[in-house]
């Protein structure tokens, strides 16, 4: 039996934890900051619609009490909690645990270098494992989409390999290990994603409210699209100047199968999973503005963008179209959070 202790108690760390707590061999904990709010079990609604309860061995806000006896910890945290988080657990570690984040993009690694003890075994996913939403925090959360496989990144743990295959039984998919913690931590998924469509959105803004909030994917635009293959455009440029394995992390227009701009706007628009989700927007007596707080900005701006562009800025890589859009996204929470 497996000891995984879940940190977070946001969308992820929900699903996650029910998810696994349904496979065979792992006993499930959950360390949150809100532990009274929470059941002994999560019921999880399956994309079939289909219900199943998933028991949870403890739910605690110390660390004292969960970490000394996990085997693995996975972070399901966004990257402002990363660090934090990582300062809370290391004085418990015991000897041989693992510690994950289901997305190495928003500053894993390195934290972990900052924070953890010396050859902590580590391990972070490429890409997020699910779609996943908090139906009622701490007792029911919806998996919306699993993603056709994932891949990991390793660094200190021996048999990495039968690791990955261990992943794998669990996350039903296959997991496959990457080469370097490069190629989970630089991502073009959301880190690039949601930049540009929030750019598209409303880089030319004259500050007055809408009548409506558009679909975030089901209205994404041509715009949008262009927007994105430039910068991955650039992105892959900074994955060769790293030494990424050519293909380690695909072009879009081969991860979403879009030859073109036009092509991914049709792609994008029709992801069963992503039909639900607005772009972020308040509404105010005059209508709906852009949410400068939302994590779409305050993520994947300050810790995913960015990762990226500070990796191009000391290799003296140009990355216009990249820069250009971090700026403005960096100036719109910086100027809405004085």
């Amino acid at each position: 039996m497996q000891n995984i202790l879940i940190c977070g108690g946001g969308n992820l760390g929900h699903v996650v934890a029910a998810w696994l707590s349904l496979q065979d061999g792992c006993a499930v904990s959950v360390l949150t900051r809100n532990p009274e709010r929470w059941a002994s079990a999560l019921q999880l609604t399956l994309p079939d619609t289909s219900a199943r309860r998933a028991p949870l061995r403890s739910v605690t806000a110390q660390p004292a009490e969960a970490v000394p006896e996990a085997d693995i910890v996975l972070l399901c945290l966004p990257g402002f909690a990363l660090k934090p988080a990582m300062q809370q657990i290391a004085p418990y570690l015991s000897q041989g645990t693992k510690v994950g984040s289901v997305v190495s993009s928003t500053g894993f690694f390195q934290f972990a270098d900052e924070v953890l003890p010396a050859h902590t075994p580590l391990f972070g996913f490429q890409r997020v494992p699910f779609i996943a939403r908090t139906t009622t925090y701490g007792h029911s959360a919806a998996l919306l989409g699993f993603k056709s496989s994932l891949a990991v990144a390793t660094e200190n743990i021996d048999a990495a390999e039968d690791f990955c295959k261990q992943l794998s039984a669990w996350f039903g998919v296959e997991v496959a290990l990457l080469k370097s913690r490069w190629e989970a931590a630089l991502t073009n998924s959301n880190p690039l994603l949601h930049p540009a469509r929030l750019y598209s959105l409303w880089s030319a803004w004259d500050g007055e409210p809408a009548d409506n909030v558009p679909g975030f994917y089901t209205d994404w635009t041509d715009e949008a699209s262009t927007l994105l293959l430039a910068m991955d455009t650039e992105f892959q440029q900074l994955t060769q100047a790293l030494h990424v394995r050519p293909g380690a992390i695909p072009p879009l227009t081969q991860y979403y199968e879009s030859p073109d701009a036009a092509a991914l706007t049709r792609k994008i628009r029709s992801i069963p999973a992503f039909q639900a989700i607005p772009a972020p927007m308040l509404q105010t007596p005059r209508g709906y503005i852009p949410d400068f707080a939302h994590r779409y900005f305050t993520e994947d701006f300050p810790y995913g963008l960015r990762f990226a562009v500070q990796q191009a800025q000391r290799l003296n890589l140009p990355i216009p179209t990249m820069q250009r859009v971090y700026d403005w996204g960096m100036k719109m929470i910086n100027d809405t959070s004085a």
